[in-house]
């Protein structure tokens, strides 16, 4: 099982954790992901690794589609990949939410399956370079000959000779997107993973799987990777009460009342109740009292949290489960080694 370190999006002040990212080179780390939300971009961070490591891939988990066009998101990538020596970078895409996509990029939310499947399909015409790219798509189409246009647009083919390798992940939870991350990607960030529900994520990719006429599967040209929060400490109580704001966070604030993706996780996960709950406290302003109805089995389930021993015996489910990597959510230089060690990762990185 491959790790990963993902180190998310920037708070006021931005800060790149280049020593920790060393370490887990250093341990085998097989790849790091950054993030983007409204603020910090999730590409440029990337660059700047590229120049401070040597080998560990370098992930977007995730860059949202509206914030870039199809071909934007190409350029981008492919330039980090080609400053990084070429096959490190990993091309991690999501939607995001209505709120940000129409508040903050000023983009209709509109049909995402279908901008979602016009974006990778665009994207991998780019990045394969056959043939000056066009697409006739349901959201997004090139050229563009819509309401504004010149009527000059013609198709165009890469200038820079793009890695046609470059993997596209998605970020994904529900039925659609799931069938459409098996049949047209590389791989999987899956929203709201816990070992119990791996049925439901496979019963859904492999129908993708079986509708893009290849032999693919999780762990044959398919990558599972899942996100879970790591801390090494006596104190399990208050490390899962740590995660609480976070999670009122996202389950109770994070997107509209009637489209918000982690409440829907939490209801998918069974705990439905405690997702209103949450989101009806947090909505009303009233967020020291949400944190308090996050359930401290909810955290425990999506978590490594306690001495080295109860992490060992807790992550026996993860790597039992069937993904193909595991991404840590730390920034615990002693968690990374615990967690190298017990996965093997600090000894393939010796050998």
């Amino acid at each position: 099982m491959k790790l990963g370190l993902t180190i998310g999006y920037a708070g006021a002040t931005l800060e790149v954790p280049v020593d920790l990212v060393q370490q887990a080179e250093r341990l085998g780390f097989d790849s790091v992901w950054t993030a983007e939300a409204y603020g910090s971009d999730a590409i440029t961070p990337l660059a700047y690794l590229a120049a401070k490591t040597e080998r560990i891939r370098l992930g977007t988990g995730i860059i949202q589609v509206a914030a870039r066009t199809p071909a934007g998101t190409a350029m981008e990538l492919q330039t980090v990949d080609a400053l990084a020596g070429g096959g490190r970078v990993i091309g991690g895409l999501g939607v995001s939410g209505p709120q940000i996509v129409e508040g903050w990029y000023g983009v209709p939310w509109g049909k995402p399956y279908y901008k979602l499947r016009d974006y990778i399909t665009i994207m991998k015409k780019i990045f394969a370079r056959e043939e000056p790219v066009t697409h006739q798509g349901r959201e997004i189409s090139l050229p563009y000959t819509g309401p504004g246009s010149a009527g000059m647009a013609k198709p165009l083919k890469s200038i820079l000779h793009m890695n046609p390798y470059l993997p596209i992940w998605l970020g994904s939870g529900n039925p659609s997107n799931l069938r459409l991350t098996g049949e047209l990607c590389d791989g999987i960030l899956p929203l709201g993973f816990v070992p119990a529900r791996m049925d439901y994520y496979l019963e859904h990719l492999q129908e993708g799987f079986r509708r893009s006429g290849t032999d693919k599967a999780i762990g044959n040209g398919f990558e599972f990777q899942p996100r879970v929060a790591v801390n090494v400490t006596d104190d399990v109580r208050g490390a899962l009460r740590a995660m609480k704001p976070r999670i009122a966070l996202y389950v109770g604030g994070m997107g509209h009342p009637e489209l918000n993706f982690h409440n829907q996780q939490m209801v998918r996960r069974g705990y439905g109740d405690a997702a209103g709950r949450i989101q009806e406290l947090y909505l009303a302003g009233r967020k020291a009292e949400a944190l308090e109805e996050v359930p401290n089995e909810y955290c425990d389930e999506e978590a490594l949290v306690g001495p080295p021993a109860r992490i060992r015996e807790r992550v026996r489910a993860w790597q039992d489960s069937g993904i193909t990597g595991l991404t840590l959510q730390t920034r615990q230089p002693e968690a990374l080694e615990v967690m190298a060690e017990i996965t093997g990762a600090s000894k393939g990185a010796r050998d």
